[in-house]
Parts: structure tokens; sequence; C-alpha cells
């Protein structure tokens, strides 16, 4: 223990991306063994950086936390990318939603306790649901809004309601009302009713669709 405070202490408080992410990865070793609590000073500790840094980095544990969130929201768009996408617009945003669903867990211990600070009243804004409409945006593609919506211009507000339907999820999730194997399902049930609900087909007299639901748009990402 006196060695590893020792080695801390030596090492200047520096700014740069390569210690934002050790300060990260730190809090993210915390958050695996249980330490949701821990303080700032456990995580210089952890880190093996100066006391004074992450709060240099950061400024506040909330902040550290959002980060972790930036790099789940970062891995979900990778993966999303990497995949091989449909033209269909309902089935590219199942697959964003399986995608990222099985990225929150493959670690449920740290992204309960992250989705948890999330939800907190923090000093600075946080970035989460930019984020998170970004993520949305690349899963619906350019050509997908203005068909759900049946009109000329794209319906720009589809991005945010799927992102507020995912994060309502992952709020039961967290609270523990939702159980793992119950995440990514549900998750698929609020991302389709979203996307039937934005599409307008044309009904006859009786109620019945004349015309297949407008799914079939694409975009090259």
């Amino acid at each position: 223990m006196a060695e590893r405070k020792a080695r801390a202490s030596s090492i200047p408080s520096q700014r740069g991306e390569p210690v934002r992410q050790r300060v990260i990865q730190a809090a993210e070793r915390l958050l695996r063994q249980g330490k949701a609590e821990f303080s700032m000073r456990e995580l210089a500790a952890e880190a093996e950086v100066s006391f004074s840094t992450p709060f240099n980095q950061f400024g506040s544990k909330a902040a550290v936390m959002h980060a972790i969130s930036a790099r789940r929201v970062e891995l979900m768009t990778d993966r999303f990318r990497e995949s091989a996408l449909p033209t269909d617009a309902l089935e590219r945003v199942l697959m964003a939603s399986d995608t990222a669903a099985s990225v929150m867990l493959e670690e449920p211990v740290v992204n309960r306790s992250v989705m948890g600070w999330l939800g907190t009243v923090s000093p600075a804004a946080g970035t989460a649901l930019a984020r998170s409409e970004a993520f949305w945006s690349l899963a619906l593609g350019k050509e997908a809004c203005p068909a759900l919506a049946g009109n000329e211009q794209p319906d720009r507000s589809l991005p945010r309601q799927l992102a507020f339907g995912f994060r309502g999820v992952l709020s039961f999730w967290t609270a523990g009302e939702l159980a793992d194997d119950e995440l990514a399902g549900s998750a698929r049930e609020v991302a389709r009713a979203i996307l039937l609900g934005a599409a307008k087909p044309q009904l006859g007299a009786g109620g019945e669709a004349l015309q297949p639901l407008p799914w079939a748009c694409h975009d090259e990402v």
C-alpha cells in the first residue's frame, strides 16, 4: 500500500486523453468490485495518479460516470456500424436496440451503477441525451424518418423518442425491476411501438391498411 501511494504521489497532475482514460478505467475497476460509493481519493489511488488529477480531468465524480456512459454509447455505435445492416428501417432499429442491450449486459454491475448516477443532479449538464439521439439517428438512417412520418420532411423527434424509450427500459433494469434476460426483449418492444406509432399508413373505411407500412428505408453509414 505504501509503495502504491508513493507511485501515485510521484505522478504529476497532467492533462490529456491518456490520463483521462486511465482514470475512467480505474473507476470501472472499482465499480466491478462493487465499490459504487468510491471517493475521488480512492479513485486517484486506484488510477495511481495524484489526488488532484481526477478533479483536474473531470471536476466531479458525476462527470466521471458520464464519461463511462459516453464510452458505452461509443461502443454501441462502433458495433452497430460494423454489423451487416439491413435496408429495412424497423430491422435496423431493432438491431440497434439489441446492440445497445448487449453492451449494457456485458458489465451489468458497472452499468447499473453508472445509470444510477446519470439520474442524479450534477453541477454540469451531461451529454447522454445528445449521444443517445445520435445513436438512434444512425440506426434510423437519413431516409427512414420522412418515410415513417409519411411526410416530405423528416420527423426529427424520432431519435429522441427512441432515446427516451430505451432510457426508460434501462431505468427499470437499473432499479432491479427488470431482469437481465428481459432487457433486450423489453427494449425491442418499446422501439417497435415507437416506430409503429410514427408510421402513418393509408387506411380504408374499415380501418384496414391499404398499403404496407413504409419500413423499406435505408442509408449508408
